[in-house]
């Protein structure tokens, strides 16, 4: 059984953001990049299954649309544990575009799994799993917080309000998972570092797909008021101010 992960290039939560050409462009200046964190819990699930031989998970491969300078964190990936990568040489224009050059990679190399991770952590979009699936008519599975495949069979866990609902899918599908998929990400040893500089990332050309969408610019957000201090003992006051000023109440 093959498995796919794909994975997004974000930068570091920790970056301050800053944008360029009035405002039209991010400004990636001095940006640290990683992993999505929803995509490395992914992974993480991915390669967990792949150790229990009762999965029949043989290849954990990882997918990626972007330029070559991702190939760092695709390197990361591959120390982390996966076999080998497959990188589609474009931009990622925006979902459905990405969507649409990850579901050529999944029919030229027939993966029986998919996994994606809910949204990524710089646009919060949460579109491309289901693009994928939809493209490719798989059935898909969203919101995934746990997934087994235990004789030949996928078992999944999804959160709903009070409680969970266990669901069977057969394959191939696209999981689409969140955070409880893994309890934490998995750290790359120094085997798995030196092993990853030899690992494959076959490079891809992209199918010709036209974007849906354009950026027209960025704003930022507005600055927060300065923070006030009442008095404990003046509750007056500070019912005036979060009934007239704040307007919370």
């Amino acid at each position: 059984m093959k498995l796919l992960v794909c994975i997004s290039n974000v930068p570091d939560t920790t970056t301050k953001v800053k944008f360029v050409d009035d405002n039209k462009k991010f400004d990636e200046t001095g940006v640290q990049w990683v992993i999505n964190p929803w995509d490395e819990l992914s992974l993480t699930r991915a390669l967990e299954m792949k150790d229990d031989p009762a999965s029949g998970i043989k290849t954990v491969t990882i997918a990626h649309v972007g330029s070559a300078t991702a190939e760092p964190t695709i390197r990361k990936a591959l120390a982390i544990g996966a076999d080998d990568a497959i990188r589609v040489n474009a931009v990622p224009a925006d979902a459905y575009y990405v969507a649409s050059q990850l579901a050529e990679v999944v029919r030229t190399e027939k993966f029986d799994l998919v996994m994606c991770g809910i949204e990524s952590s710089d646009h919060n979009g949460s579109l491309v799993g289901g693009m994928l699936a939809e493209l490719l008519d798989f059935p898909s599975v969203s919101a995934v917080s746990y997934l087994k495949i235990e004789n030949g069979q996928a078992i999944i866990n999804r959160e709903i309000d009070g409680g969970k609902e266990i669901v069977s899918v057969p394959f191939p599908f696209v999981a689409i998972v969140q955070k409880g998929i893994a309890k934490e990400p998995r750290i790359a040893a120094m085997r798995g570092i030196m092993m990853a500089r030899t690992k494959p990332i076959k490079v891809v050309e992209p199918v010709n797909i036209e974007s849906f969408t354009e950026v027209t610019g960025f704003e930022m957000p507005k600055p927060r008021a300065a923070c006030r201090f009442i008095d404990a003992e003046n509750v007056k006051q500070l019912i005036e101010v979060l009934q007239n000023e704040a307007k919370v109440i």
